[in-house]
């Protein structure tokens, strides 16, 4: 029988290791006590008045309900004074994200989760706010109209975006931040989070959000900044503290100290060379190539530091397959990416979306709004084999940028919402990608005819299961049979306010006959949709389990009973402004289909 000491002696290795991670939470969260104690005790000067800002601009965010052309649920409502509070409910003139709930991680769409994602990191969304003078933040409001309760981070930076030279140092410092938590009220609020003091000051603070405990989208009216000209006196114990230290929870290590490693030259030749390395020695490279999977990128970096043994691990490229680096965007810089890149020949995953923010990150350190045209091209020679791109969001990359994606020929994956990608380089990424199972083209303003490009997808990506074209402005029923007709896989489909498309030319019930898998269909503020194309649902599309059907005038409970009747797995139907359907109808479908979230929501 073989001994079991060595599997002892690592049980008692990584026991021992966690014993000390408690013990270091615990005196940080010493710390973090001692600090909320003191913190009241500070006093502003009298003469140092404080100051009441509402947000001059908004200067970046992630995601919006609302189109690139119209203000209605945009993050630009955010600049300025209140548009609607104290009022309660649904407005177009408030901020609103793309997504809410949990139904966008249970669609086909949805993304895996990457690997080594911090378990402390929930941030889904955010956006940044400028303010006409830099103060240290004594208070920050977040008026909130409908459905409050998604913010769960606030930072503030030492940039001011509105200095005419660049800045020597660019920090972030984490003013509050919380879990996700289910607020039980949909009515407006004045949020006010208890603040930490920081020892800069500021006039750029990002809001962060997780809407997956909501019931509907929230919606922000106004941020409102209180802070002092002077810094307030602060005693020791009060000073600025780490911005990592404040995210980490539990036994959540301090990444910070992982990240500067990251952002330091390091060396193994450095490393001291031991003349055994105990019963490492004897575990398969395999077994130990698994323990290490279960690390963090922070953790990685440290454990790379002990000896050559864990340092040739930790650098093994297998381990850098999925790569995600978005929960560390604050510190990610040049180095960081020069000290990964040589690890990273085998990633297939990469998740940049965040980084590069404020100059961190440069074209020649790539070698966001970092993103340009070398980067793609670094990205397309250096990882081809890449099956998963998300371009989210990265508006200030060139049309030209494009054509470097056309050489990922591996893609399944690819995310182009609210990018500038053009006509032509869309058609080429189609011909030669045809891997592609889920694409994302919502929010593109600048393809000038959709039909082509619907076309292009009925003929090339035969393999296709999810497609957004959520506000593609001129797509009709020619490319809607075109894509029908060519991707019988598809089983979500995203046409939320595509307005040219109109039920009376068959278009919804062609689509109901040809794609019988659809388990998704947004077919949002479409007025035509009618009683006739929801029974064509019900008759062919019996997979059917996330429905939007917001503000038709066409369609009646008798026709839902009917779909709801037919689609057993249906769990979500949003009914929104649909004139036919009261809440009297409503609440008797939903007496009859408890399991069936059935949304209803009217403007106020």
């Amino acid at each position: 029988m073989p001994p079991v000491f060595p599997m002892l002696t690592v049980l008692t290795m990584f026991y021992y290791i966690c014993l000390r991670r408690r013990a270091r939470t615990a005196a940080r969260g010493e710390m973090m006590d001692s600090h909320r104690t003191l913190a009241p005790n500070s006093r502003a000067s009298p003469l140092n008045a404080e100051l009441v800002q509402y947000a001059k601009e908004v200067v970046d965010f992630s995601s919006h309900y609302g189109s690139e052309n119209s203000m209605s649920y945009t993050m630009w409502n955010l600049a300025g004074v209140p548009n609607v509070f104290p009022s309660s409910g649904d407005f177009t003139q408030t901020a609103v994200f793309r997504t809410y709930g949990t139904w966008w991680d249970q669609c086909p769409s949805a993304s895996l989760p990457f690997k080594r994602t911090p378990p402390n990191f929930q941030s889904q969304d955010y956006v940044e706010l400028t303010f006409e003078q830099q103060v240290y933040p004594t208070a920050v409001h977040v008026l909130e109209t409908y459905h409050p309760g998604a913010v769960i981070r606030i930072l503030a930076c030492s940039a001011n975006p509105y200095s005419p030279s660049p800045p020597a140092e660019v920090r972030w410092e984490i003013l509050w931040s919380e879990r996700p938590t289910k607020v039980n009220a949909s009515q407006a609020r004045q949020f006010k989070p208890c603040i930490k003091q920081i020892n800069f000051p500021t006039n750029l603070l990002r809001l962060e959000v997780n809407s997956s405990l909501l019931d509907y989208y929230t919606e922000l009216d106004a941020v409102v900044l209180h802070g002092m000209e002077d810094k307030p006196g602060l005693s020791p114990k009060t000073s600025s503290m780490d911005m990592n230290g404040l995210e980490n929870d539990d036994d959540e290590e301090n990444d910070d100290c992982g990240m500067d490693t990251l952002n330091k030259k390091f060396s193994s030749a450095a490393l001291r060379e031991w003349p055994n390395n105990g019963y490492f020695d004897k575990l398969p490279y395999e077994l130990i190539q698994l323990i290490l999977n279960h690390l963090t990128l922070p953790d990685l970096c440290r454990l790379a530091q002990t000896c050559k043994l864990l340092n040739q691990h930790c650098c093994d490229p297998l381990q850098y397959i999925h790569l995600n680096l978005q929960p560390y965007w604050a510190k990610l810089s040049d180095t960081s990416l020069e000290f990964l890149q040589p690890r990273c020949t085998l990633v297939q995953w990469l998740n940049l979306s965040w980084t590069g923010n404020r100059g961190f990150i440069s074209v020649s350190g790539f070698s966001s709004h970092f993103l340009n045209e070398t980067c793609l091209e670094v990205i397309s020679e250096m990882c081809p084999n890449l099956q998963d791109l998300n371009l989210s969001s990265c508006d200030k990359l060139p049309p030209q940028a494009f054509n470097h994606v056309a050489k990922l020929c591996s893609l399944k994956r690819l995310v182009l919402y609210r990018t500038k990608v053009e006509q032509t380089a869309l058609l080429s990424i189609l011909n030669f990608c045809s891997e592609l199972q889920h694409l994302s083209l919502g929010s593109c303003v600048m393809i000038e005819d959709y039909d082509v490009i619907a076309s292009m997808i009925g003929a090339k990506c035969k393999k296709l299961r999810t497609l957004d074209l959520w506000r593609c402005k001129n797509i009709t029923e020619n490319g809607i049979a075109e894509l029908a007709s060519g991707c019988h896989l598809l089983e979500e489909l995203d046409l939320g306010w595509c307005s040219t498309l109109q039920s009376s030319t068959g278009c919804f019930a062609r689509l109901a006959h040809q794609l019988p898998n659809l388990r998704k269909l947004f077919l949002t503020a479409n007025r035509s949709v009618c009683d006739t194309d929801i029974e064509e649902l019900a008759g062919n599309c019996t997979r059917l389990q996330q429905l939007d059907i917001l503000g038709t005038r066409m369609v009646g409970p008798a026709s839902l009973r009917k779909l709801l009747g037919s689609c057993k797995d249906l769990s979500l139907l949003d009914v929104s402004f649909c004139s036919q359907v009261d809440n009297r109808a409503v609440l008797e479908l939903n007496a009859s289909f408890p399991n069936v979230f059935i949304k209803k929501s009217f403007t106020q």
